[in-house]
């Protein structure tokens, strides 16, 4: 395993550049959002590369190269409840296409699905495997993986995510494991143990943050999201027992990105997020090296 970060996570702490960063953090990968105009962020200026074409891809490939630097996975905000999914099918597509160009072992897909009308469980499951099998189909006899965070509510209901996963055994299909988001859901601390050894096997991919509520409320069902803002955490300081889910993982085969996203950014000066980043990604690179 390695560490990792979020692109969008280096530009809420502050940093002039995405590069700046990483150097900051003495890391060399970097996970970028894959917009939908197909586009991933320049790692030393304020503007955005194409990624559409191979000549787009050669052109990022250079620029990756030239400054040391690997992509650890592209990320897709794709809704598989739009009324035509067509379109979020073909992001995910492209975004693999893209990830082979860049050496990129995974995708993220979102798993919050934005539907005219509810639907019950095993409807959402049906909409969703539906539109995962077309990524694949379209996508046969790639190596990247494909990773469902469990974010949303939706995302975070494990059978949602079961449901999914027994319809389509594929390998390349899993989780993109977010270490806060069951925590946020309102899962008590020791289930999300439970939690993450039941989907380690099928974890392709990470986002790594944590949350430090209250002794009273950590083995509390809370309601989803409870007071988030308030209790996001830097890694460290967090009530999840990253060490314990890295063994997890390791015990599972998992060999990834361990990719940092700190959500308690907003809460801290501009000096304090560079340097909550830059912490964070020593702590985990300390926990690596535990055994």
């Amino acid at each position: 395993m390695y560490v990792s970060v979020r692109d969008d996570t280096v530009k809420a702490a502050g940093f002039g550049t995405l590069l700046e960063g990483l150097r900051a953090m003495g890391i060399a990968s970097v996970e970028l959002s894959f917009a939908r105009d197909r586009s991933v962020a320049s790692l030393t200026e304020d503007r955005r590369f194409p990624l559409a074409t191979t000549a787009d891809a050669e052109a990022y490939r250079r620029h990756l190269a030239e400054n040391g630097v690997s992509v650890s996975a592209l990320l897709v905000a794709n809704n598989f409840g739009a009324a035509d999914p067509n379109p979020e099918i073909a992001w995910c597509v492209d975004a693999i296409r893209g990830a082979v160009w860049l050496g990129a072992p995974a995708i993220r897909a979102d798993t919050i699905m934005r539907t005219e009308a509810p639907e019950d469980r095993d409807a959402r499951v049906q909409r969703y495997t539906a539109a995962m099998r077309e990524v694949l189909r379209q996508t046969e006899g790639s190596r990247v993986a494909v990773g469902m965070e469990n974010h949303g509510a939706q995302g975070n209901d494990p059978e949602f995510l079961t449901g999914v996963l027994q319809a389509i055994p594929d390998p390349r299909l899993g989780l993109t494991l977010d270490t806060g988001n069951f925590y946020w859901s309102g899962q008590p601390l020791s289930e999300l143990y439970r939690i993450y050894a039941r989907f380690a096997p099928r974890v392709r991919h990470t986002h790594v943050k944590s949350i430090a509520y209250p002794a009273e409320e950590r083995e509390r069902r809370r309601e989803t999201g409870w007071k988030y803002g308030e209790y996001a955490s830097p890694l460290a300081d967090g009530d999840i027992d990253l060490a314990r889910v890295i063994q997890l993982l390791r015990d599972a085969g998992y060999d990834g990105s361990l990719t940092i996203e700190n959500e308690a950014l907003g809460r801290l000066s501009p000096p304090e997020r560079r340097a909550a980043l830059i912490r964070d990604a020593s702590y985990l690179r300390e926990l690596l090296r535990q055994r």
